[in-house]
């Protein structure tokens, strides 16, 4: 049994239901004849700090919610989930607030301390739920909520399959002509010693130069690339990118009805979960997954410490549209701020459909026409040169 001392041990072993009869400590023996050992040059890995993925913690949390449903007590669910051996990352957490649990820890102080698999809107809601006795219902709340984030993420996800496929197959075809193709037509025309068309003539240098510098040009976009995603992670990189997907047509109305639906999800989660308005929304603000909308969040609710309400503070930056701001003001009027939240994001979420819908559809041809005009330059150009040949052979 591994414990940080007796008490932890014991407990873990009540947990388990059995009698312990005896707990000694062998670590300290263990380390002592360990260090008295020569080394035999083994390799140590240090590892980094251990997460559950997305996927993981939504598999957790119906899990946990689903056993709390049943009747089992909070420390015997954490038990029941952490006996398990998948070899994943996922055990270690899981075990590591089962012995939180163990010791009289809460269990929103226990996900504080994974603040990188469990996120402050996560902490913030399960507070809220042991403070109204409601865990199991703030448990199946939370599951909707991911639920619905991650239903969103494929949705955009699987729009840009096709189009990435088509894209990456297009090139794939355009760089196999101009590195194997082009240069045996090359040596051809040579040979017939005519003077070629202006576009083979450019194919032809545009395939030199990639046979010759290619290599150089892969290695700039790729120190291109690591400069852009370093560059992203600062938040002036962050905020000229956000601001900058929200301006960009067929890519605006897929990243700002996500956004918009996302915010008002989870705020009428928090919401419903008594989770105070100011807390809310600094805790919308960090989720919201844009910084130029974050930001206006963050002035909102600097107004709303004011005394004010939302829809007034989030109308007066011009970011939010009319639309959420004036069916936000009804919800404060009839005093039915979540329920008003959540016909906000149904109608979002309805129109991320029909952008995504939009998107796609256009984005395919676009595509299309794109690579058959660079494949198509490449076949025009060599039968140009294969005619003015033949034309001047008189055949």
């Amino acid at each position: 049994m591994e414990a940080n001392d007796r008490r932890a041990a014991l407990a873990l072993i009540e947990a388990q239901g059995r009698m312990p009869v005896s707990v000694s400590e062998q670590a300290a023996a263990k380390s002592k004849a360990a260090a008295g050992k020569p080394s035999r040059g083994k390799l140590t890995v240090r590892r980094g700090p251990v997460r559950m993925s997305g996927r993981e913690v939504l598999v957790f949390t119906t899990e946990l919610s689903d056993l709390l449903a049943s009747g089992m007590t909070l420390g015997n669910a954490l038990n029941t989930l952490g006996n398990r051996r998948s070899g994943r990352p996922a055990d270690v957490v899981i075990q590591g607030l089962r012995d939180e649990i163990i010791r009289g820890t809460s269990l929103s102080d226990a996900l504080s301390r994974h603040p990188d698999s469990f996120a402050n809107l996560y902490v913030s809601m399960i507070r809220a739920g042991e403070a109204s006795g409601a865990l199991a219902e703030v448990l199946t709340r939370l599951v909707e909520h991911f639920e619905r984030v991650q239903e969103t993420k494929e949705k955009v996800v699987m729009a840009l399959v096709y189009p990435l496929i088509v894209l990456v197959m297009g090139f794939a075809t355009l760089i196999f002509s101009m590195v194997y193709v082009v240069p045996k037509f090359k040596v051809v025309f040579e040979q017939m010693g005519q003077t070629l068309p202006l576009p083979t003539r450019m194919l032809i240098g545009i395939s030199a130069w990639l046979l010759h510098y290619g290599w150089a040009a892969l290695i700039v976009l790729v120190i291109l690339g690591v400069l852009a995603q370093r560059a992203v992670k600062t938040p002036r990189g962050r905020r000229i990118r956000d601001a900058f997907l929200l301006r960009v047509p067929l890519v605006r109305g897929v990243v700002a009805s996500g956004i918009y639906a996302n915010f008002a999800r989870t705020l009428a989660t928090l919401l419903s979960n008594g989770v105070a308005v100011l807390q809310a929304l600094g805790i919308v603000e960090k989720t919201v997954g844009n910084v130029v909308i974050g930001e206006e969040i963050r002035k909102a609710r600097e107004r709303v410490t004011d005394g004010t309400t939302i829809s007034g503070p989030l109308a007066a930056g011009k970011v939010f549209p009319e639309l959420l701001t004036d069916m936000l003001a009804i919800g404060e009027q009839t005093g039915d701020m979540a329920g008003s939240l959540t016909h906000i994001a149904r109608r979002y979420e309805n129109d991320l459909n029909r952008h995504i819908k939009i998107f796609t559809t256009a984005l395919e041809p676009i595509l299309i026409v794109f690579v058959a005009v660079m494949v198509g330059f490449v076949a025009i150009s060599i039968l140009m040169a294969v005619f003015s040949l033949t034309n001047g052979l008189n055949i």
